[in-house]
């Protein structure tokens, strides 16, 4: 399959559930995609179009909370990022966890670091900070 089939296949399954499509390299595309549908997008992504999980991005930014989901296709050689904003101060997104596995640690390390709440996550204990470090500081999160 080349890039530019599997890209028509992206955006044919994403479909309704994208906001906003970016294609920035012909490797790299963005599917912008509400909260709520993360996890429809992450399990076709996944399940259906054969695409490895690679790991996940969260970045502090003044709205909320922006989470990208990097999913690898080896056979196309595209990176399929699904992009998100988690709004403050709420800062809770259903995880991804219990449909691809690979997720659970960096959904973790995002919740320890930014605060970001992954709502029917198996354990969002501390992973990485000392157990001493404050219950309520996040150290990526904006001042």
């Amino acid at each position: 399959m080349t890039r530019d089939e599997f890209v028509q296949k992206v955006k044919e399954a994403l479909g309704e559930l994208m906001v906003d499509f970016a294609r920035p390299r012909d490797n790299r595309v963005y599917c912008y995609i509400e909260p709520d549908d993360i996890r429809k997008a992450g399990k076709i992504l996944f399940w259906d179009l054969n695409s490895r999980f690679s790991i996940a991005t969260g970045i502090d930014r003044r709205e909320g909370v922006e989470i990208l989901y990097h999913f690898h296709n080896d056979e196309a050689q595209v990176m399929v990022n699904l992009k998100t904003i988690v709004a403050k101060p709420e800062l809770e997104i259903d995880t991804l966890s219990d449909i691809i596995w690979g997720t659970n640690w960096i959904e973790r390390e995002i919740h320890e670091f930014l605060g970001v709440n992954f709502k029917g996550h198996p354990g969002l204990e501390r992973l990485l900070l000392p157990d001493d470090w404050p219950e309520d500081e996040y150290p990526l999160r904006r001042g």
